[in-house]
């Protein structure tokens, strides 16, 4: 189900059940279904005109993760709307053609919201541009939201954080595509275009073809880079996105899989590692038999280090009636200067706070997490930013563990990794970044947002967020 622009849509928060597997039902969430929400469509110089109803016993947000509104449109923890009440925001799609998402922001309880099911994909389209990719949608150009979750024995959904998962975010043993286990996809002979996003509450995936074939990137979380990049592998954090082209026209059935990796640790996240590059962990052969309910490994964490995570299959058919039969050297990105920076801040994700002794990091309820030795309290602004201004924002951590950064109400750009300098253009426009050492990022604020309704910022690994790893600010 599309959701087209302008045209008064409505979406319900609901209860839901459905069988992952087979046998089995899960008691699930979703906007509009029983699982996940449908696509939503916009188009740039376009209002979307959409209602969200709450029909669940708990209080819920829409956020428009990516998307540049501002504040009092964006969905975040102050837009919380109880069981019965209505939200119909009025958004006026200002973004460049892109792939974002929309999922439940509440504080203390995004987790398990998202990881019951209220979550979604968007597709913004330009029409001042054109787009020389393939994009009959459900033909050449396929949305894929990639999911991990755990299952009882029984075959049953659960969501319940032991230790490991408080510490490094919760991880399933088994991998969804489109609320689907393992699916299989028969796409046509010839280029297709793969909408990528990692909705999973917080783990990583090492993209891959288990015959090795390359693939092309041509869009990261903001929308389209300068030009397509060649290459065998793709990583994604929580919540980052990706538009891959694959080539299918050997007609050579194919899965996607990845490689299992670990949160924590300095050597686990490739501290080290450049943009764009696999974190090598063992090579045990990609396509390893994991059993019906999967290996979590130590400790509830997820398969062993290296262990292959099969994603899901390609068959191929015919080729398409139309579409590229070759990629453009060059794409119509959207790239504005940003200039030098005005001002510099620095921020530090904490793995325990000042609050810690009033509750204890692995204190359970008690637990508190925050930015620069605070946690999250939803009446203090922690910044003020300027409109139009733009500013180097410096991201690290106490601890040697890999963390996502998102910045609500703009896009920004990666400048520095760990020292060293990063090469922006590859990786083109984004919201989210890795955070494993000193991370820069440059960025500038159009949108506003008031003291009421601000923006944010936090950790995107969900079960972080939710104790507390968050700020807020304004732009005025």
């Amino acid at each position: 189900m599309d959701i087209a622009p302008g045209a008064g849509n409505a979406l319900d928060a609901r209860r839901g059940t459905r069988d992952f597997i087979a046998g089995a039902a899960s008691e699930t969430w979703g906007y509009s279904q029983e699982y996940l929400g449908p696509l939503l469509r916009f188009r740039r110089g376009r209002i979307a005109n959409i209602s969200v109803t709450n029909r669940l016993d708990e209080p819920i947000t829409a956020h428009w993760h990516g998307m540049h509104v501002p504040g009092y449109l964006d969905g975040g923890p102050q837009l919380a709307f109880g069981p019965g009440e209505t939200w119909a925001p009025e958004l006026p799609i200002d973004h460049p053609a892109a792939t974002l998402f929309y999922h439940s922001h509440i504080h203390g309880r995004t987790g398990p919201q998202v990881y019951r099911g209220l979550a979604g994909m968007i597709i913004i389209d330009d029409p001042g541009i054109k787009d020389p990719l393939p994009h009959d949608y459900g033909v050449n150009d396929f949305p894929l939201i990639v999911q991990d979750r755990r299952f009882d024995r029984s075959g049953r959904m659960i969501y319940g954080l032991g230790m490991m998962d408080r510490m490094h975010g919760f991880r399933g043993d088994q991998i969804l595509v489109n609320g689907v286990v393992r699916p299989k996809l028969t796409v046509p002979a010839g280029l297709v275009r793969l909408r990528i996003l990692n909705a999973s509450n917080a783990r990583v995936y090492d993209f891959r073809f288990t015959d090795g074939r390359q693939f092309h990137q041509v869009a990261s979380d903001g929308g389209l880079l300068d030009r397509p990049l060649a290459m065998a592998s793709l990583q994604l954090d929580g919540a980052e996105r990706a538009e891959i082209v694959v080539d299918f026209s050997d007609r050579s059935p194919v899965s996607l899989v990845s490689r299992d990796i670990r949160m924590g640790g300095m050597m686990n996240g490739g501290m080290m590692g450049d943009w764009g590059g696999s974190m090598m962990m063992g090579d045990r052969g990609m396509m390893g038999d994991r059993g019906r309910m999967g290996d979590r490994g130590m400790m509830g964490m997820g398969g062993n280090s290296g262990t292959p995570l099969e994603i899901m299959s390609f068959d191929v058919g015919e080729a398409a009636p139309a579409g590229p039969t070759r990629l453009p050297t060059s794409l119509p990105s959207d790239a504005p200067a940003l200039g030098d920076p005005v001002r510099r801040r620095d921020f530090t994700l904490n793995m325990h706070t000042r609050g810690m002794m009033r509750g204890g990091m692995m204190g359970g309820d008690g637990q508190m997490m925050g930015i620069n030795g605070e946690p999250y309290v939803m009446d203090r602004i922690d910044e003020t930013i300027r409109a139009g201004e733009t500013e180097l924002w410096r991201i690290n951590t106490d601890m040697m563990m890999r963390h996502t950064f998102h910045v609500h109400g703009t896009s920004f750009r990666v400048v520095r990794q760990n020292g060293r300098p990063v090469d922006s253009a590859r990786i083109g426009w984004k919201d989210v970044v890795r955070v494993q050492g000193p991370t820069e990022i440059l960025l500038r604020f159009d949108k506003l947002a008031s003291e009421e309704t601000p923006f944010m910022y936090h950790c995107h690994i969900l079960e972080h967020e939710d104790v507390g790893m968050m700020g807020q600010f304004t732009v005025t």
